[in-house]
């Protein structure tokens, strides 16, 4: 398990012109913690210390550290705004992780033995995701980095749905939790061939 931990300051000077001021002249990205039982925060963070974060992708589905004036808080990345054309961080919403309360979270979704699968390998056929990612809802203990799809078993024709994959205890999926069973991959005939065919 990687740590997150970020640096915060308290920031009293709110509105656009002060989070203006805020990027240009202090290199900070303004940021909101919210949820809990507690009022919102408004705090801000130093840009690169947030662009380093994010750099690693389990950041997005990971309890982050935030230490603001000597006191902690742990939160969830829930929104990022991002800068059209440069792909920097203008804005972060952080949601207040509380001990012993679901949360939801989006968790990116590993592909393994794609190469190998009985549908590639044996029969030609060619991988296509469908979905990258998934909301889970869980404790904060349980909350895991990434939930794996094994293909390798998957042939030509085949579609791999949420029901199909395996979370780890106390993890559910939210979209099989209301009946939407999504399809994640599936693995379909590879179109050099059917062209060949022809």
């Amino acid at each position: 398990m990687t740590d997150f931990t970020l640096n915060a300051e308290v920031r009293s000077d709110l509105g656009k012109g002060a989070s203006r001021r805020l990027r240009r002249n202090a290199a900070q990205v303004p940021a909101v913690i919210y949820g809990g039982d507690k009022e919102p925060q408004s705090i801000s963070i130093l840009t690169k210390d947030i662009a380093k974060l994010i750099e690693d992708e389990a950041a997005f589905s990971h309890v982050v550290t935030l230490n603001i004036a000597g006191a902690t808080e742990t939160v969830l990345i829930k929104a990022l705004q991002r800068h059209p054309s440069k792909a920097t961080v203008m804005h972060a919403d952080f949601l207040r992780v509380v001990a012993g309360h679901k949360l939801s979270a989006v968790v990116p979704l590993h592909f393994v033995n794609a190469e190998t699968s009985v549908g590639v390998k044996q029969q030609g056929g060619e991988v296509s995701h469908v979905i990258s990612e998934v909301e889970v809802s869980c404790l904060p203990k349980d909350l895991p980095e990434f939930i794996e799809v094994d293909l390798a078993q998957v042939e030509v024709g085949q579609i791999v749905h949420l029901s199909n994959l395996s979370v780890p205890a106390g993890v559910e999926l939210v979209a099989l939790a209301h009946g939407n069973d999504l399809a994640v991959a599936n693995i379909h005939a590879s179109r050099v061939k059917e062209e060949g065919a022809e």
